[in-house]
C-alpha cells in the first residue's frame, strides 16, 4: 500500500522526471493520473453550470443556452487545443533533446500568436452573442434570455485559450501536476461562486443564468493566474522570460506549420458537433436539444479524463522521439491504448446501467430526461473505439504529424458523419435518434483507419 501511495504522491508532485528513462508503465501512469484529473476538472465547469441552471425557472431555455454556447465555444477550444498541441509537440521534443531554454522560447511564441488570434474572435462573440444563438437554432425568445450568458462566455475566450495553451506547455515538459492543479483551483472557485452568483447571497443579487457565466470566467481566470506564476516566476523546467516574446519568425512559422492543421483538426470536429446540435434542435425542438446537451455534458465528463490519459501518449511520443527512442515511443502508445480501453469499457457499462439516474441529477423534466437517456445509451456503444482513437490521434499529434488526424477528421466527420446524421434524421424520419446513431458509427470508422495508419509508422519521420 505504501508503494502505491508513494507513486500517487509522485504523480501529484511537481518533481521533474525523465520519462525517456523510467519504465514505460510508470511513465504512462505518472503522466496519465494528473492528466486524467486535469481533464475531469475541465469537464466539471460545464456540469456545474448545467446543474445549477437546470433548476432555474426557465430551465429549458437555460440548459439550451449553456449547451449551444458550449458548442460555439468549441471553435475557441479548437484554436486553443490546436495551439497547445503544437506547444506540447515542440516543447516535448526540445525537452527530449535536453534543451529547456529553446522549449521556453517556443512556449512564449505560441502564447503570443494565440493571444492575438483569440482576441479577435472574443470581440466578435461579444458583439454578436444573440445572433450566434439564433444561428445555432435557438428561438428569438430563448436567445434573448441567454444572450448575456453567451456574451460573457465568448468575451472570456482569451482566458479559455490561455488555460488550455499553458497546460499544453506544462504537459509537453512532462509536468502534468501543475496543469492538473490549475484546473483544480479554477473549479473550486467556480463551484463556490456558481450558487452564490446564480441564486444570490446576502448583498449579492441573484444573477440567474448570467451568474453562471461570471462564476466560470472568474474561476478560469484564477487558474490562469496560477499558471502564469509557474511559467514566469517559479523555478520550473519551462520558464519564460520577457525577452522570449520578441518575435522569432522562423520559430513562429515552425509552430504554425504544426498548429494550423491541428486547429483545422479540431475546427472540423467542432463544426461537426455544431451541425449535429443544430440538427437535433430543428428536428426535435427545445426538449430534444436540452436532452442532447445534457447527454453531451455527461459524456464529456467521462470522455475528457480519457482524453487526458491519451495525452500521456502525446508527451511520451514527443519526448522519446527527441531522445531518439522510436521503439519506446510506439510501445508507450500501445500501453496507453490498453489503459484507455479498460477505462472506456467501464464508462460504457456505467452509462448503460445508470444512465437514467445520471440524467435525473441534472433535470426533472420527463421529455428532456428521455432524450438525454436515449442519447447516452446510443453514444456509449462506441466508447471503447473512442478510447483507442483518442490515443492514436494524440500519438500523431505528439509526433508533430497533425495533418493525418486532420484528414481523418475531415473524412470521418464532414464526409461521413454529417451526411449520415442528415439522412437518418430527415429522410428516414428518425429525428434526433438518427443524429445520436451517427456519432458512434463515425467515431468507430475514424478509429479503425487511424490505428491502421499508426501501425504503418510514417509519423516516425516527422521533424519539428
Amino acid at each position: 500500500m505504501k508503494k502505491y501511495l508513494n507513486f500517487l504522491k509522485k504523480a501529484f508532485s511537481e518533481e521533474e522526471t525523465d520519462y525517456t528513462k523510467i519504465s514505460i508503465r510508470s511513465a504512462v501512469l505518472l503522466l496519465a493520473i494528473p492528466m486524467m484529473l486535469e481533464m475531469a476538472m475541465e469537464s466539471v465547469f460545464a456540469l456545474v453550470d448545467l446543474y445549477f441552471v437546470g433548476h432555474l425557472k426557465e430551465s429549458g431555455f437555460a440548459i439550451q443556452t449553456v449547451g449551444l454556447t458550449e458548442s460555439v465555444l468549441t471553435i475557441i477550444y479548437s484554436i486553443a487545443i490546436g495551439m497547445s498541441m503544437a506547444a506540447t509537440a515542440v516543447v516535448a521534443r526540445r525537452i527530449g533533446e535536453k534543451n529547456p531554454e529553446q522549449a521556453s522560447r517556443s512556449a512564449a511564441q505560441v502564447i503570443s500568436v494565440s493571444f492575438v488570434v483569440t482576441s479577435v474572435l472574443s470581440i466578435l462573440g461579444v458583439v454578436y452573442a444573440e445572433e450566434i444563438l439564433i444561428l445555432m437554432g435557438s428561438k428569438p425568445d430563448a436567445a434573448a434570455y441567454g444572450k448575456d450568458f453567451t456574451r460573457i462566455m465568448m468575451g472570456s475566450s482569451v482566458i479559455i485559450m490561455l488555460l488550455f495553451l499553458i497546460n499544453g506547455i506544462f504537459r509537453g515538459a512532462g509536468n502534468a501536476a501543475i496543469a492538473m492543479k490549475s484546473l483544480w483551483i479554477a473549479n473550486i472557485a467556480n463551484i463556490i461562486l456558481c450558487p452564490i452568483l446564480i441564486r444570490g447571497l446576502g448583498p449579492i443579487p441573484a444573477m440567474g443564468l448570467t451568474g453562471a457565466a461570471v462564476a466560470t470566467t472568474i474561476g478560469r481566470s484564477t487558474g490562469v493566474l496560477y499558471q502564469l506564476y509557474h511559467i514566469f516566476i517559479a523555478d520550473s523546467l519551462v520558464r519564460i522570460k520577457t525577452i522570449y516574446f520578441k518575435p522569432d519568425f522562423k520559430l513562429i512559422m515552425s509552430i504554425i506549420k504544426i498548429a494550423m492543421p491541428g486547429i483545422f483538426q479540431f475546427v472540423i470536429a467542432s463544426c461537426s458537433w455544431i451541425f449535429l446540435a443544430k440538427l437535433v434542435a430543428t428536428t426535435g425542438g427545445e426538449d430534444a436539444s436540452a436532452g442532447y446537451q445534457t447527454a453531451l455534458r455527461l459524456m464529456m465528463f467521462f470522455m475528457l479524463p480519457a482524453w487526458g490519459l491519451s495525452n500521456a501518449a502525446s508527451t511520451l511520443v514527443g519526448q522519446n522521439m527527441g531522445a531518439g527512442e522510436m521503439i519506446r515511443a510506439e510501445q508507450s502508445v500501445m500501453k496507453t491504448v490498453k489503459y484507455n480501453v479498460i477505462f472506456m469499457l467501464l464508462v460504457s457499462l456505467l452509462f448503460l446501467i445508470l444512465g437514467d439516474f445520471l440524467v435525473g441529477f441534472f433535470t426533472e423534466q420527463i421529455e428532456i430526461k428521455n432524450y438525454a437517456k436515449n442519447a447516452l445509451h446510443i453514444m456509449s456503444i462506441g466508447f471503447v473505439f473512442y478510447g483507442i482513437g483518442m490515443v492514436t490521434i494524440n500519438a500523431f499529434n505528439g509526433a508533430g504529424d497533425t495533418w493525418t488526424p486532420t484528414c481523418l477528421n475531415f473524412f470521418g466527420f464532414w464526409m461521413f458523419q454529417i451526411p449520415l446524421a442528415y439522412v437518418l434524421s430527415k429522410y428516414f424520419e428518425m429525428g434526433p435518434k438518427g443524429v445520436f446513431i451517427s456519432i458512434p458509427v463515425a467515431e468507430t470508422l475514424i478509429t479503425i483507419i487511424a490505428f491502421i495508419l499508426f501501425k504503418k509508422g510514417k509519423w516516425k519521420n516527422v521533424k519539428v
